[in-house]
């Protein structure tokens, strides 16, 4: 049987993102799964990394991310919440990540999500990571809205590429050896819609709702998102001349 972690970044759990993330629920739930949950802004969870988190660890330096979980998970000394949240991801065979994109990113309290529950020396270390991460075998799927449009939010849209604007979040869990699956992505949604648009969206929507199970029963045989593997850089970290360019963050010379 499998689990599904569904991390619901959004602070209404009645507005789209969160009846989307309870379809989840439901299909997993339908096809024997157990599912977790951590939404977020429910638990009040705090996003923002800092020495305060730390006052049981000794450390004779300046606040360093890095050195401060490390020593904490060496210690078994992580704060509570953060504990919570690894097990969960230990535990996870699948991780549904529902948010909107604000300001062209995924919510801050996602964000401050990864700052403080990937910790190096419990999920990553400088030899576990990327080919080696520790969560191999674990698979993560992005359920995001937009309030611009499909073509706003294309290679060539105003909005720029949404492909790109998930990019960096997609590489969190590629770094800690996590499969990330093509996102499923929903435009236009928004209140600012006329009457007779508000209720063309509002029936398009419950029909993604509707349809949301056969995208949870598909989750295995969904597109991946193509990364390097590590063989495809040299000591130095660049990438070999002959390697695929698979993004615009990660490229050969022009």
């Amino acid at each position: 049987m499998a689990t599904t972690l569904i991390v619901l970044a959004h602070p209404d759990r009645r507005s789209f993102n969160g009846t989307w993330a309870k379809a989840t629920e439901s299909a997993s739930k339908a096809l024997g799964h157990e599912v977790i949950w951590s939404d977020l802004c429910a638990m009040q969870f705090d996003p923002v990394e800092g020495a305060s988190h730390y006052s049981g660890i000794d450390i004779d330096a300046p606040f360093d991310v890095l050195r401060a979980q490390e020593a904490a998970s060496a210690a078994k000394m992580l704060p509570a919440d953060v504990m919570r949240e690894i097990e969960k991801i230990r535990q996870a065979d699948r991780i549904v990540l529902h948010f909107p994109l604000w300001w062209f990113s995924p919510p801050a309290i996602l964000k401050g999500w990864c700052d403080r529950v990937l910790v190096h020396g419990a999920l990553h270390s400088v030899d576990a990571r990327f080919d080696r991460g520790l969560c191999r075998g674990k698979r993560a799927l992005f359920c995001v809205t937009t309030g611009s449009s499909a073509a706003e939010s294309a290679y060539n849209g105003k909005e720029g590429d949404v492909r790109l604007l998930l990019w960096p979040l997609a590489y969190t869990m590629r770094y800690l050896g996590m499969t990330v699956l093509e996102p499923k992505i929903i435009h236009g949604v928004h209140a600012y819609h006329g009457d007779q648009a508000q209720h063309g969206l509002e029936a398009r929507l419950t029909g993604e709702i509707d349809r949301h199970a056969q995208t949870i029963a598909a989750f295995d045989t969904r597109d991946i998102i193509p990364f390097n593997p590590d063989s495809d850089f040299d000591e130095g970290g660049s990438l070999r001349p002959d390697a695929t360019s698979y993004s615009h963050f990660i490229r050969r010379a022009p």
